[in-house]
């Protein structure tokens, strides 16, 4: 499919803005624009066996990212705003969005003319396409307050549920690994365009943000499928139950008394899990599946034949991971993945397991009570520690030519 000759004025900003400030416009600066960015091809993509409608669009009502089908690869990146003072931040935030434009329609910039500059792009996706690339931003509570700090006037628009997770009975936390004023993930079918644009976001924020922290994850599954954590069994499960616009409302997207830049928004919840795959690879498969409460290859409830038939609590062991979960009464929507940090040398056993994300519209009212729960019940605590954690505010999604946290921090 070819793309149509001329330019739209989305193109033209995205374009303008990634060549720089300097760019001057006439005959010649067409014309140097024209060749400032190579598209990634509109058709479908295969990449070593894997075919991608590679676009996911950047603009709508939510951010993409949250509901959308988990892509394979994952990066969370969490920063520390450094920058003095709003209207800095407001020029951060605008260098973001400008690079999660181009980089979620498919686009990449060349190297540049001048080889005596940096290229305008590090240039790893040149031949890639988007891949399903999708960014979705969020904000800490201490880009609100930090220290009793009021650093960029805008304690006044505080969401409603915004606070650290607190500290759980078992809880191990690196507080390296925790926290952030913002909090930027990014997934793609391709782990190198996922990488890439995580490498820019950071590029991006030189003098104006440090990295807090890096995760990398990834998910089995496809097709449709449940993907698999590192235990084996199926992850997120219950996120059909909530799996339609409906739901989502009631369960995902910001509710009313939330500061209108949260409209369309949603809570992210992160907890970086720790498995102990040496203990579990030791256990029966009977223990197993008792600590969950679900058939390990079926992914089925005890009680039940298929993944996807309806629970009932009082078949599953009393401290099962699924019937505390049910217990509860309360529906998240989990978007978790699967990291490996290769050996702990002190022990020698494998450093890996579960990078929890899910999202939410009252962590207070649908999380906090399962987590509390969990740490204090939960049979999986024998062979899980949680190790890092972190709580962010989603944005409401964007329309063309807003900045991310546009009605946040200029309403």
């Amino acid at each position: 499919m070819e793309r149509e000759k001329g330019m739209s004025r989305r193109d033209f900003l995205k374009i303008s803005a990634s060549l720089g400030a300097g760019l001057a416009i006439g005959a010649s600066g067409m014309a140097a624009i024209g060749k400032a960015v190579q598209p990634a091809e509109l058709a479908i993509a295969d990449n070593g066996g894997l075919t991608t409608e590679e676009r996911i669009p950047m603009y709508g009502e939510h951010q993409a990212g949250i509901v959308t089908p988990q892509q394979t690869y994952m990066y969370l990146v969490s920063f520390r705003i450094t920058a003095a003072d709003r209207a800095a931040v407001i020029r951060l935030f605008r260098d973001w969005t400008k690079f999660a434009d181009l980089g979620t329609a498919g686009s990449s910039m060349k190297s540049g003319s001048n080889p005596q500059l940096p290229p305008s792009d590090t240039g790893e996706t040149l031949d890639l396409p988007a891949a399903k690339l999708t960014v979705t931003f969020g904000f800490g509570s201490s880009l609100f307050l930090q220290d009793g700090k009021d650093r960029f006037g805008l304690a006044s628009k505080l969401p409603l549920y915004l606070q650290d997770i607190p500290r759980m009975p078992r809880d191990n936390l690196d507080p390296l690994m925790s926290g952030g004023d913002v909090c930027i993930q990014v997934c793609a079918e391709d782990q190198q365009v996922a990488f890439h644009a995580a490498r820019n976001f950071i590029r991006l924020s030189t003098g104006s943000a440090a990295v807090n922290w890096l995760q990398e994850g990834f998910i089995s599954g496809g097709g449709g499928k449940t993907p698999r954590n590192l235990f084996g069994f199926k992850d997120g499960t219950a996120n059909r139950l909530h799996d339609t616009p409906g739901g989502y409302d009631s369960v995902v997207w910001a509710g009313d008394g939330e500061p209108d830049w949260m409209r369309g928004g949603s809570y992210m919840a992160y907890r970086k899990v720790r498995m102990l795959l040496e203990v579990w690879d030791r256990s029966s498969l009977a223990d197993q599946e008792d600590t969950f409460g679900r058939y390990k290859e079926s992914g089925a409830a005890y009680g039940r034949k298929e993944e996807f038939d309806e629970v009932d609590p009082s078949q599953l062991p009393d401290r099962s991971h699924v019937r505390l979960a049910k217990e509860t009464k309360q529906l998240i929507h989990r978007r978790g993945y699967s990291y490996t940090d290769g050996v702990d040398p002190r022990t020698g056993n494998i450093d890996a397991g579960l990078l929890f994300v899910s999202y939410q519209r009252n962590p207070e009212e649908q999380l906090l009570p399962m987590l509390k729960l969990m740490q204090s019940r939960d049979a999986l605590n024998e062979y899980a520690v949680h190790v890092a954690s972190g709580m962010f505010a989603c944005p409401g999604g964007l329309r063309e030519g807003e900045y991310i946290g546009q009605r946040l921090l200029e309403s």
